[in-house]
């Protein structure tokens, strides 16, 4: 039988001359009621120090046992790596992919190579309810994004699909929100916003479709690769773990769970900047565009009427 141990993260902290304090995995400190129980026992119960059948258990210390359980703070088998069970396909400039494959897989995702073929085609393709929530495609690219390059995987959140990115404008690397259900934040959102945030829009405008000289760089290093890596992974583990809240709660898929929320904007409202000069990076929220209505036509003339056009050119 296995036994559980304090979680990852948790620890217990012996003050002296004091009853023993648990340290959360989150870093606060909850005092223990150990009752009956010293601390030197609860500490090699819950340490691994003990074996299984070196001491019959207390009541009292099985009781602790159970609220450590109860509490998440001890588990009977390590905790699921957070992107255990989804799939993460990865495209784009080596020098930024190979980095996020890494990392994902690090996390514990399937990770796959793909095509900009193949992300039409999923893009395009009857939505799959069993891979709902558990797919996700990363694209990465070291220069601005060619214009249309990205239209089509825009249409991966509607399939339930998750579409996370990132390109690079001179000095500065964008990640642009994860979309992963429909009107979530696609990269045309991000351009219509950007172009509206700026009173530049104009030459903005026209760097994107390509009016500018040849790239100077500065490319990514291996430590600033590193950090887009860790950055988009953490979006990743963001969603999986919204999707995982979901599900446990009956939701049926992620666009209602949360996640595990950090002081920061939520990953899927998120821009980053990431200055490729010293490494420092800025969030800004940023909202879905909504499709905007077309302008009703006309509505005809009664008959026997004139227009006022035809009315000033009339003679009398």
């Amino acid at each position: 039988m296995t036994r559980s141990r304090l979680a990852p993260g948790a620890g217990i902290v012996t003050v002296p001359g004091a009853a023993p304090v648990l340290r959360t995995s989150g870093g606060e400190f909850l005092r223990i009621d150990t009752g009956g129980v010293t601390g030197e026992v609860l500490v090699r119960r819950l340490g691994g120090e003990e074996a299984p059948d070196e001491h019959p258990q207390s009541a009292e210390l099985a009781r602790l046992v159970e609220a450590f359980e109860t509490g998440g703070h001890a588990v009977s088998a390590p905790p699921r790596a957070p992107l255990a069970g989804r799939t993460v396909h990865v495209l784009g400039d080596p020098l930024l992919a190979g980095p996020v494959a890494r990392c994902a897989g690090a996390e514990g995702a399937e990770v796959q190579p793909i095509t900009p073929d193949r992300v039409a085609e999923l893009a395009r393709a009857v939505p799959d309810h069993r891979a709902e929530g558990r797919v996700a495609v990363v694209w990465c690219l070291d220069s601005p994004v060619p214009e249309g390059l990205w239209d089509a995987a825009d249409g991966l959140p509607d399939r339930r699909i998750a579409w996370l990115r990132c390109h690079r404008e001179g000095s500065h690397s964008w990640t642009e929100p994860l979309a992963a259900a429909p009107g979530d934040v696609t990269s045309r959102h991000v351009r219509l916003r950007r172009l509206a945030a700026t009173p530049a829009h104009r030459e903005l405008a026209a760097y994107w479709a390509g009016h500018r000289t040849p790239d100077t760089g500065p490319h990514p290093t291996a430590a600033s690769a590193a950090l887009i890596a860790a950055l988009l992974t953490a979006d990743l583990i963001a969603w999986a773990e919204a999707e995982a809240e979901a599900e446990a709660t009956g939701g049926g898929g992620g666009v209602g769970g949360t996640g595990r929320q950090s002081a920061g904007l939520p990953a899927r409202r998120r821009l980053r900047r990431i200055d490729l000069r010293d490494l420092t990076f800025t969030e800004h929220p940023v909202l879905p565009v909504p499709d905007v209505a077309p302008l009703p036509a006309p509505a005809p003339a009664p008959a026997g009427t004139r227009s006022r056009s035809d009315t000033a050119g009339a003679r009398p």
